[in-house]
């Protein structure tokens, strides 16, 4: 490899999210260990853009900057060479996150009262802005089939049928589970909203880390009908660790849709501009960073083929789901027979271990976690091996 991805990065004292939960749930944790909680990375961000950023900041001035006809040219480019969706400057709109995104589209494409779909176990954002919005929450659960997620298709056309069912929220790839869903089940989402006249937000913001054998395909490129009801959020953030600097890509074509959400951007504040240097990242990572995805998604793949075969070895009990997309992997802790709470307290009280718990995604992810593979292979597995020494004493026939 190129780059360096075996060097962990301590982040104890940056103000780091997951590492100040990990030392608020448990104040004695040891010094070696790390969390695998929040989806951002432990390990550097891309030198192209660390060394651009510098370079940047040196020369610029900190003001009310717009996007520039560069910036504009390295979406449109990194859009249609890596996803084959030609895009146009027009239809862009930034906004300072992706979750901005969320409650921007169901202010703008619904009303207080009105059902917004998404399918749980899911990203807990789309059910805590449906919430908070005072919108109805329908949930049209996924369906596993062995280590795999499927689609309820006819429960989803059931529930779309209801005229009070306006937006669906979906995500590709699939936070948590890791799906990447096919163009036939795309087009059958299409197909199924159009007909009831339901809008769809697709969160594609994990759309480059696609792992061997699959591909991804952003759902408003599939057909003029997915054009016309699909608004697509994309950001550089997951694929190339800039979260914190709160820079995002919608993507709407249809001029209706399009105004709606950026007067509702305006309305609430949203629209006031965002973060200069998010910007740029963005722009240097799809223009000189693009080596560096290829070798971060090689470790990805590394680390979730070490930790389902360990796992499968020591500790078969636990059920770690094909990776397709996403550096996020979906376990099954079910067959220990531990309810949710035992097994959070288990894995940060007595192991150490510091993941996304699963019923944080819905009441389908009870007795699930899901872990970060964006670290170094080696502390990664320190914590696996913590993980299985504790859950060991809790196999069935112990208790």
């Amino acid at each position: 490899m190129n780059y360096d991805f075996e060097t962990p990065v301590n982040r104890s004292n940056t103000g780091s999210e997951k590492w100040a939960a990990m030392y608020r749930s448990n104040p004695n944790v040891g010094k070696d260990v790390y969390p695998f909680s929040v989806a951002d990375l432990d390990i550097k961000t891309a030198p192209e853009i660390v060394k651009g950023l510098q370079e940047y900041i040196e020369t610029a001035v900190m003001g009310y900057d717009l996007p520039t006809e560069d910036y504009y040219r390295a979406i449109i480019h990194w859009m249609g060479n890596r996803h084959s969706w030609e895009i146009k400057k027009e239809w862009i709109i930034c906004t300072p996150g992706i979750i901005a995104a969320f409650y921007s589209a169901i202010r703008a494409y619904t009303e207080p009262g009105d059902g917004v779909l998404y399918m749980g176990p899911v990203y807990y954002p789309f059910m805590k802005s449906i919430k908070n919005t005072k919108r109805t929450l329908i949930n049209n659960s996924l369906v596993r089939n062995g280590d795999r997620y499927e689609i309820d298709f006819e429960g989803l056309a059931e529930k779309a049928k209801d005229p009070k069912t306006k937006l669906m929220l979906f995500s590709n790839p699939h936070n948590p589970v890791g799906r990447v869903w096919t163009k036939a089940e795309l087009e059958r989402i299409v197909d199924i909203c159009a007909a009831n006249d339901v809008v769809i937000l697709a969160d594609e913001i994990h759309h480059d880390l696609i792992m061997p054998g699959h591909v991804f395909t952003p759902m408003a490129s599939i057909s003029e009908a997915a054009t016309d009801i699909c608004i697509t959020a994309t950001a550089a953030s997951k694929s190339f660790n800039i979260a914190g600097l709160r820079n995002s890509n919608v993507i709407i074509s249809n001029p209706k849709l399009h105004t709606a959400f950026k007067m509702d951007m305006e309305m609430t504040g949203i629209g006031g501009g965002t973060n200069v240097i998010g910007l740029k990242a963005t722009e240097i990572a799809y223009t000189a960073a693009e080596d560096w995805l290829e070798e971060f998604k090689a470790l990805i793949w590394h680390n979730h083929e070490t930790l389902k075969n360990f796992l499968a070895k020591e500790l078969p009990e636990v059920t770690v789901f094909d990776l397709e997309g996403t550096y996020l992997q979906w376990m099954d802790f079910s067959a220990f027979g531990l309810s949710h709470k035992q097994l959070e307290e288990i894995m940060e009280e007595e192991a150490q271990v510091f993941l996304d718990e699963g019923y944080i995604f819905g009441d389908e992810g009870r007795g699930y976690e899901r872990i970060s593979l964006g670290a170094p292979t080696k502390t990664l597995m320190e914590a696996m091996e913590r993980l299985v020494t504790v859950m060991k004493k809790y196999r069935k026939q112990n208790q």
